[in-house]
């Protein structure tokens, strides 16, 4: 695993480590201020419980005659209240009243009467002067059965005479709990979504760099002498190169949607011609010429599927490479000359005459293997194009700072309708002696490399008939 990967893995286990840890705290503080909210209601009911209470306290007794009616009424009460998701339909509030000694002397739902409750928390402190509150289980081994408890002081004057204690089923705002949680990490989860798109982009910022400083130390490494100007080239290079990949990284699914697509197109034709012939040579009464005739044709469309993939492969390299991962001083003029060379093959088949002329020894920083590459496109193109007993003139000519690579045939130029379409991946015009089309790969490729080489080609008709194809390449620094 590469330095940038683990890099970028890590990013994305920080991200995700913090998004959790910020869920967790957000979810785990949700029932504590529920229950700080309950708490604060029950102390404001259980001092007006107090108050009511200590209206019918008879030197120091408590009297809690007029409590069980009351709360017969109000348990028997009908109503229905929407609060929110909940809806309510009856009271589930509990009091009960102790004398000064803890011993309960009315309670609400009738089970704790004439029960010592002077060792719970909410009666014991609220008897010594102090706040006093619980939380208690109705059935010790199930917490949905938790009720919590604010008590208040009944006064005989100055003097503490009971407690009355006022209770509320935890249960009763559990549900606002648990909706409050599923909306929060619904919220989180989709707040975490969106924050991903923006931590994968960022990531590339932060990775990228890494990897830029590492090609760029090891393309330093790799020179022989140190050229200010060279060097600035190259780190200009390196970060156009990490903003191609941000682009690609942005875009990249709809480029190989489209990739896939114009590719799936363009082999369709040859495999319907295999097919086709494959079908007809089944035939047992097909003549053995005509036999040989279909086979011919088989081949030659497989071996047109195999130059559309290798082709496709390379150029698929190179627009994924960004920047030049070899780079030395390149003579253009023994490169031309060793291309006419290979090319004078293919010519003199047809009876073409290459014209080489060079009026310059310019010198250019790029990869010789890739130049050489790009300069033989161009110059099988205008051999493919050019009539038999024609003449295709490559040349070299240097300005201060471009040197300018031409390729001149004398076919019947380029049609108007594709001038706008001939560096496009798959697009090809039929070749004149054979009425066939090639891979339309050649000058896309040729495109490819001048970018690399920060360099433009361009492709138009010659002022006396036919095309040339110009590529220009900046000057290396002396």
């Amino acid at each position: 695993m590469s330095r940038r990967t683990r890099i970028f893995i890590g990013i994305l286990l920080i991200y995700a480590a913090g998004i959790a840890s910020l869920l967790y705290r957000v979810v785990a503080d949700i029932d504590p201020r529920y229950r700080e909210s309950a708490e604060e209601s029950l102390v404001e009911t259980s001092q007006l419980m107090a108050s009511l209470i200590e209206q019918d306290v008879i030197a120091g007794a408590i009297n809690t005659a007029r409590l069980e009616p009351l709360f017969r009424s109000v348990y028997a009460r009908q109503f229905s209240a929407q609060i929110y998701n909940l809806h309510k339909r009856r009271v589930e509030l509990r009091v009960y009243v102790t004398d000064r000694s803890g011993r309960v002397l009315f309670d609400s739902l009738g089970r704790s009467t004439g029960a010592d409750f002077s060792q719970w928390g909410d009666v014991s402190r609220t008897l010594a002067g102090m706040y006093g509150a619980r939380t208690s289980r109705d059935i010790e081994k199930d917490p949905l059965t938790s009720v919590m408890y604010v008590a208040a002081p009944v006064r005989w004057g100055n003097e503490i005479v009971g407690v009355v204690s006022v209770g509320k089923p935890v249960q009763a705002f559990g549900q606002f709990v648990e909706d409050a949680r599923a909306r929060t990490l619904w919220v989180g989860v989709g707040s975490a979504f969106a924050l991903l798109v923006g931590a994968l982009i960022i990531s590339i910022w932060l990775v990228r760099p890494f990897g830029l400083i590492s090609d760029y130390w090891r393309w330093l490494r790799a020179q022989r002498s140190i050229s200010p100007a060279r060097m600035l080239r190259r780190a200009v290079d390196t970060l156009r190169s990490g903003v191609g990949e941000i682009r690609d990284a942005l875009t990249g699914r709809s480029y190989v949607s489209d990739y896939v697509q114009t590719f799936t197109h363009e082999i369709k034709s040859p495999l319907s011609a295999i097919r086709g012939a494959a079908e007809l040579v089944q035939e047992p009464s097909m003549p053995q010429a005509e036999r040989a005739r279909f086979l011919a044709n088989i081949t030659h469309e497989a071996q047109r599927i195999q130059e559309i993939v290798d082709r496709m492969m390379e150029l698929t390299a190179l627009e994924t490479q960004r920047a030049l991962d070899r780079s030395e001083t390149v003579a253009l003029a023994p490169l031309l000359q060793e291309v006419a060379a290979s090319a004078q093959g293919a010519a003199a088949s047809r009876d073409i005459r290459l014209h080489l002329a060079i009026d310059s020894d310019a010198r250019v920083e790029g990869d010789p293997f890739l130049l050489r590459r790009a300069v033989s496109n161009l110059l099988d193109n205008a051999i493919d194009f050019s009539p038999e007993g024609a003449e295709v003139a490559l040349a070299l000519h240097a300005g201060a700072r471009e040197a300018r690579i031409t390729v001149r045939d004398h076919g019947r130029g380029i049609p108007d309708y594709a001038k706008d379409k001939i560096f496009e991946k798959f697009y090809s015009l039929a070749r004149p002696h054979s009425h066939k089309k090639s891979t339309g790969l050649g000058l896309a490729f040729v495109k490819e490399i001048a970018g690399l080489h920060r360099g433009r080609i361009e492709l138009a008709n010659a002022p006396r008939g036919g095309a040339i194809a110009t590529l220009t390449l900046p000057l290396a620094s002396a």
